[in-house]
């Protein structure tokens, strides 16, 4: 990463420096003193990633992935400048006044980028038909939240506090955290009351992300915050919170993915045993698709794509990730990728808006038309608190 960064910045001060308006504001020693001790703070940001909760560590984080997103979006204002030129080789007059243009354009996107990320997620409504659903579980609600970041650029308590409200606000039978939750920088004391406060009729589900991967030597922060939550962790197993629903998780597939075969065989395990009735997937990165859908499972809910968070980025990530977000159909199962709850890396969002999904699942087929039966079935099985059993 330092070593694209710094390509990056060399190209975005190199153009700079030719702009006339900089000549006449700037001299050149100036803008090579401001461009390395921005680049000194990013190297720094990355040579003290992870090490601890101090100010300055936090602070260098904060600047110096602030910088990542200033210096892409810099980068491209002035390539479609050079793009529009030919890199310099046609509009030689207005060439200037081109690079100035996409400078411009840079500057106001960082800025536009910096509005977007303080907004609110947005809601996404999601309803989809499930044929093992039974009937007293027709409409039934799951509010899903992925990628907090918690311990990311600014992302603290207060603005997991805001998103938290923001999920019950919306009376969910069942709310699950789908990956990246915690950095490991973050206090699991300060962190644990905040997330006490999620709860739902049917309970509180969570897997891991790469992000929260425990690795050896290093504290399992996720797992230490969830379970002082009281959130159940499906680490590679599955849970039945009410009869009829299944509910299956798998610990992230792009840490499993460096031991060939280890993602399936854990996929198999979440799996393995599951009573009859929908089944719901967990798992983080969408991958293994084709085999969730053969194994059975109706919906598969993730997150770890972000949809690239910053334009035009997002066009990128859809190389590696074809399926990067919104709903999905694969091999009779639906699949949604939300585009993520918070930020990882810079704190800035261009037109790529943060999500929390609300999902609604339905009953294939006639529905029943005592809309009565259905509304009293719903709260008999929203009330079944701490009605659950567990296999792996």
């Amino acid at each position: 990463m330092i070593t694209v960064v710094t390509v990056l910045q060399l190209y975005v001060f190199n153009r700079l420096g030719a702009l006339t308006v900089r000549k006449r504001h700037l001299n050149r020693a100036g803008l090579i003193a401001v461009g390395l001790a921005c680049w000194i703070v990013f190297v720094l940001s990355r040579v003290y990633r992870g090490q601890g909760a101090g100010i300055v560590s936090n602070a260098l984080q904060v600047v110096g992935m602030q910088w990542v997103g200033c210096v892409f979006l810099a980068a491209v204002g002035f390539f479609i400048a050079d793009l529009v030129s030919g890199f310099g080789l046609l509009f030689r007059r207005s060439l200037n006044r081109l690079r100035l243009v996409g400078a411009v354009f840079g500057v106001m996107s960082i800025i536009l980028g910096h509005v977007q990320a303080l907004r609110p997620p947005v809601v996404e409504t999601y309803e989809v038909a499930v044929d093992a659903l039974p009937d007293t579980l027709d409409g039934l609600t799951i509010a899903a939240l992925a990628d907090l970041h918690i311990g990311e650029a600014l992302l603290g308590p207060g603005w997991l506090s805001a998103r938290i409200d923001q999920a019950m606000d919306l009376r969910p039978d069942v709310i699950v955290l789908a990956g990246d939750l915690f950095e490991r920088r973050v206090d699991p004391l300060e962190m644990v009351p905040v997330m006490q406060r999620l709860s739902a009729p049917l309970g509180v589900w969570a897997v891991r992300g790469n992000h929260d991967a425990v690795r050896s030597n290093r504290r399992d922060v996720t797992g230490e915050i969830l379970a002082g939550a009281g959130i159940r962790l499906l680490a590679n197993e599955w849970a039945q919170p009410v009869d009829g629903l299944v509910l299956a998780g798998v610990d992230d597939l792009t840490v499993a993915r460096r031991r060939p075969g280890e993602g399936e065989a854990n996929l198999d395990r979440a799996l393995r045993g599951r009573p009859e009735g929908a089944t719901i997937l967990l798992s983080h990165t969408p991958w293994l698709t084709g085999r969730a859908a053969k194994a059975g499972v109706d919906l598969m809910l993730s997150g770890h794509t972000h949809n690239g968070q910053i334009w035009p980025f997002k066009h990128l990530v859809r190389v590696l990730y074809p399926l990067v977000e919104g709903m999905y159909e694969r091999g009779g199962m639906n699949l949604i990728v939300s585009r993520g709850t918070g930020t990882w890396g810079p704190r800035l969002r261009l037109w790529v808006p943060g999500e929390i999904s609300l999902v609604i699942l339905r009953q294939k087929g006639p529905r029943n038309a005592d809309a009565s039966a259905c509304n009293q079935a719903a709260t008999a099985y929203s009330l079944k608190n701490g009605h659950s059993t567990a296999g792996s």
